[in-house]
């Protein structure tokens, strides 16, 4: 399918506007940049939306907590938004975040991990991990129901979603009842994949910024961890059952299906989707892309079926 002709007009407006590559900028522009792409949406409205901070092993982690109107106690997904572990914030995740938690009706707490290249592997993974044990530990305080906790994220959110899941496994953590990974990053060590070399410029994402993104994120010794590369895992049994969404023009496309089929291969549950016309970025899209909405309802959809098991 050729893409979408909204995202060709969003692709010729951002070539004519001549930016540096992301690549090229630093680190604090480059998050500003990406402030300015993801804006919040206050007129998205949700029953309450609370920033709080909470204490991890490593100090205080930020969290915005977003509750739908009702008494409650509702189910939770945890929320890490995208940005390559180097950009991204609470801000950008906020439309998203609104929108989930209005259209599943959940509470949603999304998580401002440290980013790199200040906090390296595995601090990211860690501070996800620890706030989606605080909230297990204290959903009364949230309003939430802990038998009923999802983990959710795109890019590198959808790859920390599946890394807390498979911490939380691990470590005999939360219950974790399922995992929505948006075009998930899954391997920090193979780049020539199809949708690598189909799709490695002229798209938004480029293979090039991956490779930027890992060089800040972590070291080469350490992409081998599975907490990193979630697909090295030696053993990817006993796992939630997933959703895992990608794009058609993206060069993650083809590590996010396998993902879904290693799950599959090892005895798991595990649903893909790969949206055609699609590209990088698409969750944030749903209202400034209409046809992307799609997306978001089948994201909602798995999460309402999950919660209503």
């Amino acid at each position: 399918m050729p893409l979408l002709s909204e995202y060709r007009a969003l692709l010729d407006q951002l070539a004519e506007a001549d930016a540096p590559p992301l690549t090229e900028m630093p680190i604090e522009a480059a998050r500003a940049m990406f402030r300015v792409a993801q804006p919040t949406r206050p007129d998205i409205a949700v029953g309450t939306v609370i920033n709080r901070e909470i204490e991890g092993r490593n100090g205080s982690i930020p969290i915005r907590v977003y509750t739908p109107s009702g008494p409650g106690p509702f189910p939770v997904a945890m929320m890490f938004h995208g940005g390559g572990w180097v950009i991204g914030d609470l801000e950008t995740v906020d439309a998203q975040s609104r929108q989930v938690c209005n259209q599943v009706g959940c509470v949603v707490v999304a998580v401002d991990y440290r980013l790199a290249p200040e906090h390296r592997f595995p601090a990211a993974a860690e501070d996800c991990y620890d706030a989606t044990e605080w909230t297990y530990e204290n959903a009364s305080e949230v309003n939430a129901d802990p038998t009923r906790l999802a983990v959710a994220g795109d890019s590198a959110g959808g790859n920390l979603a599946a890394v807390v899941a498979q911490m939380a496994r691990d470590k005999d953590g939360p219950p974790i009842v399922f995992q929505l990974l948006v075009y998930p990053v899954t391997n920090g060590h193979v780049f020539e994949t199809d949708s690598y070399r189909e799709n490695a410029e002229g798209y938004m994402l480029t293979a090039n910024s991956m490779h930027w993104f890992w060089d800040h994120y972590a070291d080469a010794a350490d992409r081998s961890n599975p907490y990193a590369s979630p697909i090295c895992s030696l053993e990817l049994s006993n796992l939630p059952p997933a959703l895992i969404q990608v794009a058609e023009f993206d060069p993650l496309r083809d590590e996010g299906l396998q993902y879904a089929e290693a799950l599959v291969a090892a005895g798991g549950e595990a649903r893909s989707h790969c949206y055609e016309g699609f590209i990088h970025g698409f969750f944030s899209h749903f209202d400034s892309v209409p046809p992307t909405r799609i997306a978001m309802d089948d994201a909602c959809a798995a999460l309402q079926e999950a919660f209503n098991r």
